[in-house]
């Protein structure tokens, strides 16, 4: 493209339609011609405004993380650790079974099988996720020392939990479960945070 010359598409919608594309195929799944027709736009325009394929799922994770998955960042200022967890499954629940998106979690589906080619995908998507749970452990080992939670809680053990948790009801809901099915579940996980 031709210096001062303004793109003829928005790069924000262009971006949204990417991450549906990834999250709905997982981004070995999703083909160049995928992307470009969802985003409206030709090969050699994704390749001028976003990078190849590895860098267009790189920041289609940012929009992600700023965007649909932003809950868990909101949840985080909750007063106390248990309105955080009720928080975070909420608003988990209503991503992943809204019908605003496609079904299950962008982070746990996109890149989880990946063959050997897409390797630094997985890694960076697991990369992402560690740093979520990390986030949850910070906030939890905040409420140890505001005594909201019990001083022998383990942060790090409740955070893998809470996770685990997410994560399971994310492939629950891909798999068709319903918002009031992983309700309930989430209702049980919270009875097993004894401290809470």
């Amino acid at each position: 493209m031709p210096a001062g010359r303004p793109r003829e598409f928005d790069t924000e919608k262009a971006l949204d339609a990417a991450l549906k594309v990834f999250w709905q195929k997982g981004y070995e799944g999703a083909s160049l011609p995928d992307l470009t027709k969802a985003m409206g736009i030709n090969r050699p325009s994704l390749y001028a405004a976003f990078g190849n394929k590895e860098a267009l799922f790189r920041k289609a994770i940012d929009r992600y993380a700023e965007g649909p998955g932003g809950h868990v960042f909101e949840a985080m200022k909750e007063p106390t650790a248990r309105k955080v967890v009720e928080r975070l499954f909420c608003g988990t629940i209503e991503l992943i079974t809204g019908g605003r998106n496609p079904r299950g979690c962008f982070m746990v589906q996109s890149a989880l099988a990946c063959g050997d080619a897409a390797a630094a995908m997985r890694r960076e998507t697991a990369k992402r996720r560690a740093g979520g749970e990390a986030v949850l452990r910070e906030r939890f080992a905040r409420a140890v020392s505001e005594s909201d939670l019990p001083p022998d809680s383990d942060p790090a053990d409740l955070a893998r939990y809470v996770a685990s948790v997410l994560h399971g009801m994310s492939v629950q809901a891909a798999s068709g479960a319903t918002a009031d099915e992983l309700r309930n579940v989430a209702r049980l996980a919270l009875r097993a945070l004894t401290p809470f």
